[in-house]
């Protein structure tokens, strides 16, 4: 057992917070091999306490070293038997057909005659050689006595000034903003593939143009996302300048937007919706979404699921924490069999909900002496209005799985841009990505949509209504 005075213990605490000084260090030294080898361990469980994440702590924030291995597939891939298959339909246009006769056996070299039966075998391929096509355009420019100034025709082929055409810039802004492919992926399938030679800058700048073009839409998205019955809302890290900021999605089954932002606070919320939303919010817990005025929010239960399941991993289950988590593990599974059994009695649902009230109020109610279990009730007492908010409304979902699939893309797209180097280049980003997405999610083709609504805007100045 090692003894140390206050004054030792006092240099010790001060070295595991980084404030030990040089003389303290000294003083500690000089004492001996034991009280450096006590001063040592104490910093080592210092650093490790310091690395260990909470159970609260975003999964994107753990290092991978420290998460567990993820089990085996539970079952294997593919449709069970008895499932139709999925395979590519039949083409309905066949644009050239060969014969394939052998003059020979290829096992013995005998002579063949003309072949007694056919198959046939279709196949689908992309021509090797793909031209570009350059077009040369003669505008004819008149006099007007009217407006004593010459006018001309309007070419709807490209934006004004520009070299690429309307379906190209298209395409390239779904290949980086729809899809995620960098810059240097882009040029290269163009150059290598489509023998089309395009620079950075060049292309850059045309999604640039593009984005101002697409504003009104991005405006009309985020109308539609403030009048929605229901919106999911969910935010992740992102690189703007090299700075840490946020990219937050907000989303339903007809739209999705996304806002670059470089507070991850309410302010962000309060600017967005400026008044109360008249909805249903689906969130996780994020603090920030507690000061947003709304007419009625659900929480994510598989936020709590996962919760449950990290501290069971890695995290401190003593006391009372298996008693906790069976009531409310227990209380959360029957809610969303409640939720799949809307075809009840309406008289026997209501009674089934207010039971379900009362036992939530049970676990609240109780003294837990594991400080998880204390931490989790603390956060159920603070919405204890909005956890079985989806019981209340049949659209409404128990958990925030859209949002997370929305902003999936974003994630990927980050890992490979690493973000944007400018303010402009982060509103391009939200615009681009938002119209691509919610096109999408409407079932429209991105490339001919927008290069349509390029070209309708070069023929009458106006840019058509975002498609329904």
């Amino acid at each position: 057992m090692i003894h140390l005075s206050a004054a030792q213990q006092a240099a010790v605490e001060q070295m595991c917070a980084g404030q030990l000084t040089e003389a303290q260090a000294r003083a500690l030294y000089s004492q001996g091999p034991e009280a450096v080898t006590f001063a040592l361990l104490k910093l080592s469980a210092a650093v490790r306490a310091a690395q260990t994440p909470g159970p609260s702590t975003p999964s994107g924030m753990v290092p991978a070293y420290l998460k567990p291995k993820t089990s085996r597939r539970a079952k294997p891939p593919g449709q069970k038997n008895g499932h139709p298959g999925t395979r590519r339909g039949r083409p309905e246009v066949i644009h050239q057909r060969q014969q394939h006769r052998l003059a020979a056996c290829p096992d013995c070299g005998t002579p063949l005659g003309p072949p007694s039966e056919f198959r046939t075998r279709i196949t689908e391929d992309i021509p090797e050689a793909i031209q570009p096509v350059v077009t040369e355009h003669t505008i004819g420019r008149t006099w007007c006595p009217t407006c004593a100034k010459l006018v001309e025709a309007p070419v709807d082929a490209a934006l004004p000034q520009a070299t690429i055409g309307n379906h190209l810039l298209a395409l390239t802004a779904w290949l980086h903003y729809g899809l995620g492919n960098t810059i240097a992926q882009i040029i290269a399938v163009l150059s290598c593939h489509l023998h089309f030679q395009l620079t950075p800058g060049g292309l850059v700048g045309m999604w640039h143009r593009l984005a101002e073009l697409l504003a009104g839409w991005y405006e009309a998205i985020a109308e539609e996302a403030r009048a929605s019955a229901v919106l999911h809302g969910d935010e992740t890290g992102w690189r703007v300048c090299g700075q840490t900021n946020w990219l937050w999605c907000f989303t339903n089954s007809r739209l999705t937007l996304y806002l670059i932002d470089a507070c991850r606070g309410s302010p962000v919320l309060l600017r967005f919706f400026a008044e109360e939303f008249g909805g249903t919010l689906i969130t996780d817990f994020w603090g920030a979404y507690n000061r947003l005025v709304v007419a009625a929010r659900q929480v994510c239960l598989v936020h709590l699921f996962r919760d449950m399941e990290t501290v069971e991993q890695r995290h401190d289950t003593s006391a009372d924490w298996p008693a906790f988590r069976k009531l409310l593990r227990r209380l959360l599974r029957d809610a969303l069999r409640l939720k799949r059994r809307e075809e009840l009695g309406s008289a026997h649902f209501v009674a089934l909900k207010e039971r379900l009230a009362r036992r939530l109020d049970d676990i609240l109610a109780t003294v837990w002496l594991n400080g998880n279990a204390r931490r989790l009730c603390k956060r159920l007492r603070r919405h204890r209005g909005e956890v079985f908010t989806f019981l209340e409304q049949s659209e409404v979902s128990a958990d925030n799985n859209h949002a997370e699939r929305e902003i999936r893309p974003a994630v990927i797209m980050r890992k490979n841009i690493l973000g944007n180097r400018s303010r402009n280049g982060a509103r391009t980003q939200a615009i681009l990505m938002s119209v691509y997405r919610t096109l999408k999610l409407r079932g429209h083709d991105p490339i001919k949509t927008i290069a349509a609504a390029i070209g309708a805007y070069l023929r009458t100045g106006t840019m058509p209504p975002l498609p329904e």
